[in-house]
Parts: C-alpha cells; sequence; structure tokens
C-alpha cells in the first residue's frame, strides 16, 4: 500500500514537473514548467497591463490635436499635421521595438524597458503641462486660450510626446506576442486559449480607450489637461508595476540574433547558384539540427513556393568539399529552416497589402465620421453629444461580437465544418472583416444622403445643421466594431501563428504598420479627392462647409475600393500556404487549415 502511494506520488510529481514543447523557458532560462508558468495567470496581468496601458496613451493621443490647438495656439491644419505625423512615428517606432525583440533582448526586456520610457515620457508630459504650458492657470477649455510659449517649453512638449510614442510603440506589438507566448502551441488545450486570449486582448484594448475616450476625454475638453495627463501618468505606472510583479510567471522565448543576415545569407546564396538546377526530389541541407534548435526556435519544414531559393540549400560539390573540411560557408549554403523563413516573409506580404485599404477604412471613424456627426442633431433636451463620443458605441460592438463570435457563432459554424472540430479560420474571418467594412461604407453614405436632404446648406456655422440625429450613425460604427473582430483580432492571430519563431514580434507590428499606413492612403486619397472634385471651382467632396460637399459618394468610393480589395484578397488567400513546422501540421491540408 505504501509502495503504491508512492509511484502515484512520483506520477503526480512527474505531472507537476512537465515542460512546454514550444522551446519557452522560465525567468531563470530554465525550460518552462507547465503548472508553475505562463497559461491564463499570466494572460491575465498581460490583458490588465494592455487595459491600462491603453488608457494611457489615448488619454493623450484622443485630444492631443485640442491641446496642440487651444493651449499652443496652432491652427487646424498645423495641428492636424503635427498629430498625423505623431501617430505615424508611433506605428514607426513598433518596428522597432519589433526589431531589438526578435534580435536581442527577448519580449519581456523589450516591454520593460519600454514601458519604463513610456511612464517617463508622460511624467515630463504632466510636469511640464502643469508648470509651463497651461498659463495662465484655468485656460485650454473652448472660451479661455493659453498663451504664447518660449521655444525651450516647446521643445520640452515635444520631447515629451515623442518618448511617449517611442515607449507606447516599442511596447505594443511585444506585448501582443509575449501574452501568445504563455500558452503551449503544442498543447491542444493551451493552443486554443491562444487563439481565445487574442480576442480578449483585443477586448481590454478597447475597453482601455473606452475609458480614455470618454472619461479623460471630457476632463481634458473641460480645459482639466493636468489632471488628465496625470491620471494617464499613475495609468501608465500601475500598469508598469503589474506587469513587473508577473516576472516569475512569464514564460519566454529567447532572441535570436539580427534576423538582417539570415535574410541576406540566402538571397546571396540563391543568387550565387543561379545557374545550378535543382533536382525535383533533391535533398537539401537541413543544417544537421544545429541552425533549427537555436535557442528552441523549431525547424520549418519545405516548401515549394519560391523554387528560386531552394538553390541556397542544395548542396553543390564546393559544398561538398567544405563539409569534408568541417566548414560551412552561410553565404553559399543555408540551412532549409533559414530558407523557409524567407519564403513566410514573402509569402505574408500580399495577405498584409490587402490589410491596408481596411486600415484606410477603419481611420475614417475617428476622423470624416466626427466631421458628420457634427453637422448632425447632436442634442437631446439640452444635452450635448460631442460627435467624438459617438466611438464608444464601436467599442461596445467590439465587444458583443467578441462575445458572439466566441460563443455562438464559432461553436456553429465547427459543429456545421465537422473538419478538425475548428470554425472559420484566420483568413476567413479577415474576409468577413471586410464584407463588414463594405457594409459599414454603404451604411455611412445612405446616412449621408439623408443627412444632406435635412441640412442647411447656407449655415455660416455648420455644427448641428442638420436635422437628422446623430444616432443614425449608431449603425456604421457598429459595423466598423463587428468588422474589427473579424480583422484585427485575425490579424493578430495569423500573423503571429504565421510568422517563425524568431520572428513572432515582427508578425505583431505588420499589424501596427498596417494601421499606419491605412492613415497615410487615407491622407493621400482625400487630397487626390478634393484635387479632382474642385476643378472649375466646385466645392468639391469633402469641403470646410460639408452641407455644399458630397461626403456620400467619398463613403461610396471607399466602399468601392474596399470591394475591388476583398477580390485581390481572395485571391492572394486561396493562393497561401501555411507554415509548416516539425511535428506539427503533418499530414494537414493547407485549404483545410487556412483556405478560404
Amino acid at each position: 500500500m505504501a509502495c503504491l502511494e508512492m509511484c502515484k506520488e512520483r506520477k503526480f510529481k512527474d505531472e507537476q514537473e512537465e515542460c512546454t514543447q514550444d522551446g519557452t523557458v522560465d525567468w531563470r532560462g530554465q525550460p518552462a514548467i507547465k503548472a508553475k508558468t505562463g497559461q491564463w495567470v499570466a494572460g491575465i496581468i498581460i490583458l490588465l497591463n494592455q487595459g491600462l496601458a491603453t488608457l494611457a496613451f489615448f488619454g493623450i493621443g484622443v485630444n492631443l490635436v485640442l491641446f496642440l490647438t487651444r493651449v499652443l495656439q496652432q491652427n487646424n491644419a498645423d495641428a492636424a499635421n503635427n498629430v498625423s505625423k505623431w501617430t505615424g512615428t508611433v506605428y514607426i517606432f513598433s518596428l522597432v521595438g519589433a526589431f531589438v525583440s526578435d534580435s536581442y533582448w527577448g519580449r519581456y526586456k523589450t516591454c520593460a524597458i519600454f514601458q519604463v520610457i513610456f511612464v517617463i515620457g508622460l511624467m515630463l508630459l504632466s510636469l511640464s503641462s502643469y508648470l509651463f504650458l497651461i498659463r495662465p492657470k484655468g485656460c485650454g477649455n473652448q472660451l479661455s486660450p493659453c498663451g504664447s510659449h518660449s521655444s525651450l517649453e516647446m521643445g520640452l512638449f515635444y520631447f515629451s510626446i515623442y518618448l511617449v510614442a517611442l515607449g507606447n510603440g516599442g511596447y505594443q506589438p511585444n506585448i501582443a506576442t509575449l501574452g501568445a507566448d504563455q500558452f503551449d502551441e503544442e498543447d491542444p488545450k493551451e493552443s486554443h486559449s491562444k487563439v481565445t486570449f487574442f480576442s480578449y486582448f483585443y477586448l481590454a484594448l478597447n475597453l482601455g480607450s473606452l475609458f480614455s475616450n470618454t472619461i479623460l476625454g471630457y476632463f481634458e475638453d473641460e480645459g482639466m489637461w493636468a489632471l488628465g495627463f496625470w491620471a494617464s501618468t499613475a495609468s501608465a505606472l500601475a500598469a508598469l508595476v503589474l506587469f513587473l510583479a508577473g516576472t516569475t510567471r512569464y514564460r519566454r522565448c529567447k532572441p535570436s540574433g539580427n534576423p538582417l543576415p539570415r535574410f541576406s545569407q540566402v538571397i546571396v546564396a540563391a543568387t550565387k547558384k543561379w545557374r545550378v538546377d535543382v533536382p525535383p526530389e533533391a535533398d537539401l541541407y537541413d543544417g544537421g539540427g544545429e541552425d533549427c534548435s537555436i535557442n528552441g526556435s523549431r525547424k520549418i519544414l519545405h516548401t515549394d513556393e519560391f523554387n528560386f531559393l531552394d538553390k541556397a540549400a542544395y548542396v553543390t560539390t564546393d559544398d561538398l568539399k567544405d563539409q569534408k573540411q568541417g566548414m560551412r560557408n552561410p553565404w553559399r549554403l543555408c540551412p532549409v529552416t533559414q530558407v523557409e523563413e524567407v519564403k513566410c516573409i514573402l509569402r505574408l506580404l500580399p495577405i498584409w497589402l490587402c490589410t491596408i485599404i481596411y486600415s484606410v477604412v477603419y481611420t475614417q471613424m475617428a476622423s470624416i465620421f466626427v466631421e458628420q456627426g457634427a453637422a448632425m442633431k447632436t442634442t437631446i433636451s439640452k444635452f450635448r453629444i460631442p460627435a467624438a463620443s459617438m466611438s464608444a458605441f464601436d467599442i461596445l460592438s467590439v465587444a458583443l461580437f467578441i462575445f458572439l463570435y466566441r460563443r455562438v457563432l464559432d461553436p456553429v459554424v465547427s459543429r456545421i465544418k465537422k473538419k478538425d472540430n475548428k470554425g472559420f479560420t484566420e483568413l476567413q474571418r479577415m474576409g468577413v472583416g471586410l464584407v463588414i467594412a463594405i457594409m459599414a461604407m454603404v451604411a455611412a453614405g445612405i446616412v449621408e444622403c439623408y443627412r444632406l436632404k435635412y441640412a442647411d446648406t447656407n449655415c455660416f456655422h455648420c455644427e448641428g445643421s442638420s436635422s437628422l440625429s446623430i444616432f443614425w450613425q449608431v449603425p456604421q460604427y457598429a459595423l466598423i466594431g463587428a468588422s474589427e473582430v473579424f480583422m484585427y483580432v485575425s490579424q493578430l492571430e495569423f500573423f503571429n501563428a504565421q510568422a517563425p519563431d524568431r520572428l513572432k514580434s515582427f508578425g505583431s507590428a505588420l499589424c501596427m504598420t498596417s494601421i499606419s499606413l491605412g492613415n497615410y492612403v487615407s491622407d493621400l486619397l482625400v487630397s487626390m479627392v478634393m484635387k479632382i472634385s474642385t476643378v472649375d471651382h466646385m466645392p468639391g467632396w469633402i469641403p470646410g462647409n460639408l452641407n455644399k460637399g458630397h461626403l456620400d459618394r467619398f463613403y461610396f468610393l471607399l466602399a468601392g475600393l474596399t470591394i475591388l480589395d476583398l477580390i485581390v484578397y481572395v485571391t492572394c488567400a486561396r493562393w497561401y500556404k501555411c507554415i509548416k513546422l516539425e511535428g506539427k501540421d503533418a499530414g494537414i491540408n493547407d485549404q483545410d487549415q487556412y483556405g478560404v
């Protein structure tokens, strides 16, 4: 009996000490033990951290244009231009954060360092605003603009907000990937939790922005800028403390070195052998195990696309001579896994490019939607509804559709498909997101047609010049929110799953750069539309007085462009072949796993 008890105790201990199979390690650098690291304990800490950090960031960003006009006395055009540059810089810094994370620091260290920079930037902004910028005291609301400022004060302001941009930009792509690292892909149960994590991650992001868009936005709109900035600083500091508190619980992936030489080696090696014919069934160099096991990254199996790059892994007579001497020239012979890393990125690029037009549609919510709402009836009795606050319906829609998809739609589709018990694939959901985005633009265009019908075209100050209620905008905001659940959540899942192990943060950064390029393309599109539509002294589609323009045509143009983008996207998605890892996905048909 005592022997039986000892056997049970040993079996229980072995189960407790079971390590992850995806190569992650604990904070000491040892193989991560499943029961003691990661999973939802670490995941919830990261979700709370994301919500608090997002609250802090949007507490600055949501009303930055008003701060520039009311406090720093910039005109509307200069303020809008400065905000666009600042926003674009945030997303550019996401590539910097992804690069240093994947190459040198690892995701945990990168998140910690950039969050410290984020907090320092917010502290400097809060101090400079309280001590120097908000003068005389109480200025900065609609009725009381502030005075002039010295070059030193302006320099301190811009230094602080760009520190905020650096901190948030470098942190964002890595916190999502670090959260995904807490769930073992090789464990079926944890793999399912990993997919769920991305939905909750996007929900946490939206809930954080909801608070900043409403509560903090109200205080700042009333001129209480210092209070709003200090609240953002406190939120960021709380996020940092919470993040550090989970240090011993996180699972981590070791950095793998600069990927640029690895990519360059494949291109150079393939180019050197451009005259070599590779037989269809040739045995390619697999690295003998030393390359694919670096820092716990998994071996990638060979695929048939971009066959020219296979030349880099083909062993020629010269390569055999080097091997006999115990040498290998990495600029002439590369392992299959290294070649497949390059192929993975090349396959992702067409899908990524197709998401940019969606981001153009998404960015209208923060600009054109607000201008349209301001020209509608915004009062209920004596209460005025800020046009920008309508974005709350987008956030509520995101929360609702995340619940509906995970609890209703996904289980139903899984039962119908009866294939690996899976619902829609990531690529299919992204396609659905594009379809809903088209519906959102059509709805916005129809609302604009009716707004114009009830508008006063001879108004001077045209805010509230149409008798059509602003609540008619709810459908377009709700549809954008639904499309985000299918598009952006799926993007996070897809790029994380399909990026090589050594480039996971880069995959998350692709999502952020898509939004950045969407902003730039939107600005370019608006400029082109206005230049073309204002010929012969016409007011154009989007004039200062929207009642004399045709904003509805701009919405329908976006719907048309998104339809074209959907056609291209479906073509690219049908062509796409998923990454194949050793010991995983063996025997699974690509169309079954990622088909459209």
